[in-house]
């Protein structure tokens, strides 16, 4: 788990939530996520998730994020680096 002391400069409060998230699904690889389930459980709204991840898609070395498709919410392929 991400603490936010440590990571405060690099990733926002949201970020950090979705980091935390992130890890918890990726048990047996990789993983589809779509923005409004995700939202739902961690309590942002689908636009803050989207956002939030397509920035992540960037910076973030732990996961291979990647904009999968859109139907009724944005689907997110996410895969852990060491894969």
């Amino acid at each position: 788990m991400i603490t936010k002391s440590r990571f405060s400069t690099k990733y926002n409060e949201n970020q950090v939530t979705l980091i935390n998230y992130l890890k918890t699904q990726l048990h047996n690889g990789r993983c589809f996520l779509k923005s409004k389930y995700i939202a739902k459980e961690i309590g942002l709204s689908s636009k803050e998730v989207g956002t939030n991840m397509a920035i992540l898609s960037d910076i973030c070395p732990d996961f291979t994020i990647e904009r999968y498709s859109y139907s009724n919410s944005t689907t997110w392929l996410v895969t852990p680096e060491s894969s």
